[in-house]
């Protein structure tokens, strides 16, 4: 779940458009990309596994509220390998997919299975995506360390800001 908050896709196509100057081995982004992908939401299918029937004890409190997990159950039981494999291309949907599959029960095999195709297909097309682009823009790599800084820096901005003021004094902690 650290994943939520790096932009995957943006480094990916970083990471694409490096490999397309031969700054990067194409083959290696791949493999290090999809084998990081499937061991992260392993993990999160086992915290699923491990936590989820704990989170749903309590009938109805604000978040987990056992009919969520009684739907999510039935929609993992009939839609859980399509999930797997398409819910890579969402951004936040693919970090909190695989914690909700653990929890529904979703199958262990046929989780590794579409996850791993999921996974892999996510790498290699996000990743293809900036090597096209990185042959067919002339210098596009002088400008990807600014594009994923920002991006860094939108996605941890809030977070950051928001500790610095509990921290300082300045902010209430909720």
């Amino acid at each position: 779940m650290v994943g939520f908050f790096f932009p995957g896709d943006t480094l990916l196509l970083s990471a694409g458009v490096f490999a397309a100057t031969g700054k990067l081995s194409l083959a290696a982004i791949i493999i290090v990309a999809a084998i990081a992908a499937i061991a992260g939401d392993n993990t999160g299918y086992q915290i699923g596994k491990s936590a989820g029937p704990r989170l749903f004890r309590k009938k109805n409190s604000l978040f987990f509220r056992q009919s969520y997990l009684e739907q999510s159950t039935k929609f993992f039981e009939v839609y859980g390998p399509k999930t797997m494999s398409l819910a890579h291309f969402i951004p936040v949907v693919r970090t909190f997919t695989p914690v909700v599959a653990g929890a529904s029960k979703m199958n262990r095999t046929k989780f590794v299975a579409f996850d791993a195709i999921g996974d892999t297909a996510w790498a290699t097309v996000i990743t293809l995506l900036g090597y096209w682009f990185g042959r067919r823009i002339p210098n596009i790599d002088h400008y990807v360390l600014p594009v994923v800084v920002a991006a860094v820096l939108i996605s941890f901005g809030p977070m950051v800001y928001h500790l610095v003021k509990i921290l300082t004094g300045n902010g209430k902690e909720d």
